[in-house]
């Protein structure tokens, strides 16, 4: 019987050379036959149906296909379970039916469909970078935040951010230091888990001391993987330079990877020099690597100290009589500063906790001019005529002031 109407009156229609069983009362059409069409399994000489057949496929236009086909690519590039493929896609063909994306440029329809599947990792807590997805669609990154920014607004997304400590799982669990191979020697394999316990907590590290702050995160983490890795192993690991340990780890080194090394080791240094069993070794950028689990462990006391004490030599710094140089200025050594001879006997201090824009401005404010003092106002100045022309323009107001002042 017919599910609609439940009448009995079935009958078998051809519709195109299709055989369908269609209820005779309401026209609902119970079942669809087979035909053969121009699909792919024609070649097998095996008929598929309608639903299946490509003149189902035709209703899509020709964008929306080849933008369905990328963001299926791309999933299968980043290794995307299916679930996130039918999330994205559902996305990107929601979002082509939006008036704002129909007269876009060709580059930003392209880029569309990766911001689908960006979203739907962020939604789905993947780890996936802006960086990463930009680099396999060969895109700027100025372009895509703008799609992305359009797309979330658009379609009203709700997308999380992504936390520092899925990433550097993500980016540790790509490292080839973990199984023994034939180009990797024995001493520099490491297990995973400690590797990813220590790493995690140099970066916890910097992003106190105002390291990651307006920073790419991906050479934070590289450079806080390179000392982990030593920390753990130092008699075996410290003339392992940068370089060589991502060859063996098979990852990029980003460029700016050496200057957070360089700025994690300032703050390790200044960190031991605050260590009373630390103060009677000469420490270096090499052998401060040694110390790091210590430094760790106790890192909450040496950050709240390094604020307290740089509030007190700040203080002292500008108290009357010492004048405003620096500590480490001939002016304030001679003078005796008290806070320059504290720093040259613990042998080095902190870094100042601040974000790198404020340590190393790129562009210092000049003060503004002094602007001359006020002459305050009596009512008793001379009016110029030219400045009496400009509120005095009707005739009535002319002959209102005339007689006003008595003239003729």
């Amino acid at each position: 019987r017919c599910p609609e109407c439940g009448s009995g009156s079935l009958v078998e229609d051809a519709h195109y050379a299709q055989q369908q069983l269609v209820c005779a009362e309401c026209g609902c059409v119970l079942s669809e036959g087979l035909l053969t069409t121009t699909y792919t399994d024609e070649e097998h000489l095996r008929e598929v149906a309608y639903s299946q057949s490509t003149g189902q496929k035709e209703q899509l236009s020709r964008c929306l296909q080849r933008g369905i086909r990328r963001v299926q690519d791309l999933c299968k590039v980043l290794q995307l379970p299916a679930v996130f493929e039918e999330t994205a896609v559902s996305y990107f063909q929601r979002a082509l039916q939006l008036p704002v994306f129909h007269l876009v440029s060709l580059e930003k329809k392209e880029l569309l469909g990766g911001c689908c599947v960006f979203v739907t990792c962020r939604q789905h807590n993947w780890p996936l970078t802006m960086g990463s997805i930009c680099s396999l669609l060969y895109a700027k990154q100025e372009l895509f935040a703008s799609v992305y920014l359009s797309l979330q607004k658009e379609l009203g997304l709700s997308v999380p951010a992504l936390s520092l400590a899925d990433l550097v799982t993500t980016h540790l669990s790509s490292f080839r230091l973990f199984q023994p191979t034939a180009n990797i020697p024995a001493p520099f394999l490491e297990d995973k888990e400690k590797l990813l316990a220590r790493t995690m907590g140099i970066v916890e590290l910097a992003s106190e001391a105002w390291l990651v702050t307006g920073r790419h995160p991906v050479p934070i983490v590289t450079a806080a993987a390179f000392l982990a890795w030593q920390s753990l192993r130092p008699s075996l690991r410290l003339s392992c330079p940068l370089a060589r340990f991502c060859r063996l780890a098979g990852v990029d080194l980003p460029p700016p990877a050496h200057l957070r090394l360089k700025e994690l080791l300032e703050i390790l240094q200044g960190m031991a020099s605050q260590l009373s069993w630390l103060r009677a070794f000469r420490l270096d950028k090499k052998t401060v690597v040694k110390h790091i689990g210590d430094l760790l462990q106790h890192r909450v006391f040496l950050l709240k100290h390094a604020f307290s004490q740089q509030d007190g030599e700040e203080q002292q710094d500008t108290a009357p009589g010492q004048g405003s140089g620096s500590p480490s200025s001939p002016v304030a050594q001679q003078q005796g500063c008290p806070s320059a001879a504290r720093k040259q006997q613990r042998g080095g201090t902190l870094r100042p906790l601040l974000p790198p824009c404020l340590i190393h401005p790129r562009k210092r404010l000049r003060p503004a001019a002094p602007s001359a003092p006020a002459v305050a106002t009596t009512g008793d100045e001379p009016i110029s005529d030219s400045e009496i022309e400009q509120y005095l323009r009707s005739p009535e107001e002319i002959r209102a002031f005339r007689k006003a002042k008595g003239w003729p």
